[in-house]
C-alpha cells in the first residue's frame, strides 16, 4: 500500500507538479579540452543535475506523470518495471518523494551500488538472471504484472511511448534554446532507444537538416551499461529506425580511455555510457568542416566505483 502520508489521488497529482520542477533544465556543457576545433563546436547535456541523478529521471517522471493522469497509477497500486539500474533508481527517487511504492526486476549482475540505492529510496528490488540482461527482468515484469494486475502499475518504459514522450517535448526543446538554435548534430546511445527516438522527432520537426547519428555497441558482448546491440537484442517498440541519419558502432574499450580522457581534460568523472555518447559525437565532429554537435552524458560516475577503482 501507498504510504500513510498520501492521502488520495488529488494529492498525489498536487505533489506532481512540485517533483515535476526538479527534473529537466540540466546545463549544457562545453567540450574544450578532450575534443578542439575552429569550426565546430561540441557540447554534452549533464543529466545528472536532476532528482534521480540520470537522463532516465525524464522518462521516469513522465511515465509516472501520465500514468497518475490517466487514472492507472493511484494510492493501492506499486509501479513495477524492469530495468538495468538508472531507470530503476530515479523510479525510485520519484517515488519516494511522491509517496509511490516501487517495484524493480533488476539482473543480478546490477552493480552492488545500485542495488543499494533502490534500497536506500525504499524500492523492492527483485533480481533475475543475470545471462538474460534487461530481457530477463522484463520477462519477470511481465510476470508479476499477469499475476497481480490489481496490484501493479507495470510502466513498461521500453514500450511506454510516455519515455520517448518526455525528450519529444523537453530535452530536444532545451537544446534547441540552449545552443539559440545552432545545433547541426544530435548524438546518442541506443538503449530504451527513449532519448534518441524522442528529441530526434522534435528536432527535425523543428529544423530538418539536423542530422541525428544513433550509437550503438560493436558487438553483443560489450561493457556499456544499457545499451543495445539492436541486431542481436530485443529491439524496444518505441524506437523509429526512420529517424536515424547513420547508425556508429562504439567499441568499449575506446568508451573507456575516453572516460579517463575527459577526466583528465574537462574536470568531468563521467560513465562509461556518457563517455561512449561523447566518443562517438567526437567520431561525428571530426568530419566536419563546421557545426555544432550536441550529445547526453546520461550519469555521472558515482554508481560505478569498480570502473572508476579500475581505470584510474
Amino acid at each position: 500500500m501507498f504510504p500513510s502520508q498520501t492521502a488520495s489521488s488529488s494529492a498525489l497529482s498536487e505533489r506532481l507538479d512540485e517533483v515535476g520542477s526538479l527534473i529537466g533544465g540540466t546545463p549544457l556543457y562545453p567540450i574544450r579540452n578532450a575534443f578542439q576545433h575552429d569550426r565546430v563546436k561540441l557540447y554534452a547535456k549533464l543529466e545528472w543535475h536532476q532528482l534521480g541523478q540520470s537522463v532516465k529521471a525524464r522518462p521516469a517522471f513522465q511515465i509516472i506523470h501520465d500514468a497518475v493522469h490517466r487514472g492507472e497509477l493511484h494510492p493501492g497500486k506499486r509501479l513495477l518495471d524492469a530495468s538495468s539500474g538508472n531507470t530503476g533508481i530515479a523510479y525510485a527517487a520519484i517515488g519516494s518523494a511522491l509517496g509511490v511504492p516501487v517495484t524493480i526486476c533488476l539482473p543480478e549482475n546490477a552493480s552492488q551500488e545500485r542495488k543499494q540505492i533502490l534500497k536506500a529510496y525504499g524500492a523492492e528490488v527483485i533480481l533475475t538472471s543475470p545471462f538474460e540482461a534487461t530481457e530477463g527482468a522484463q520477462r519477470k515484469a511481465r510476470e508479476l504484472y499477469a499475476e497481480r494486475p490489481d496490484l501493479y502499475y507495470y510502466a513498461d518504459q521500453y514500450s511506454n511511448p510516455s519515455n520517448w514522450q518526455a525528450h519529444y517535448f523537453h530535452t530536444s526543446r532545451e537544446i534547441y534554446q540552449q545552443t539559440q538554435g545552432q545545433v547541426t548534430h544530435f548524438v546518442a546511445g541506443l538503449g530504451t532507444t527513449g532519448s534518441f527516438t524522442g528529441t530526434v522527432r522534435k528536432l527535425k520537426e523543428i529544423n530538418p537538416s539536423i542530422q541525428a547519428i544513433a550509437l550503438q555497441p560493436e558487438t553483443a558482448l560489450h561493457g556499456l551499461e544499457g545499451w543495445k546491440h539492436l541486431e542481436t537484442a530485443d529491439v524496444p517498440a518505441i524506437y523509429d529506425a526512420s529517424l536515424a541519419d547513420n547508425i556508429l558502432e562504439v567499441d568499449t574499450v575506446s568508451a573507456y580511455e575516453t572516460l579517463k580522457l575527459v577526466a583528465d581534460t574537462e574536470g568531468l568523472l563521467i560513465s562509461p555510457s556518457a563517455a561512449a555518447n561523447l566518443l562517438g559525437a567526437m567520431r561525428v565532429a571530426e568530419h566536419l568542416e563546421e557545426g555544432v554537435v550536441v550529445t547526453v552524458f546520461a550519469d555521472d560516475a558515482s554508481k560505478y566505483s569498480e570502473v572508476i577503482d579500475n581505470l584510474f
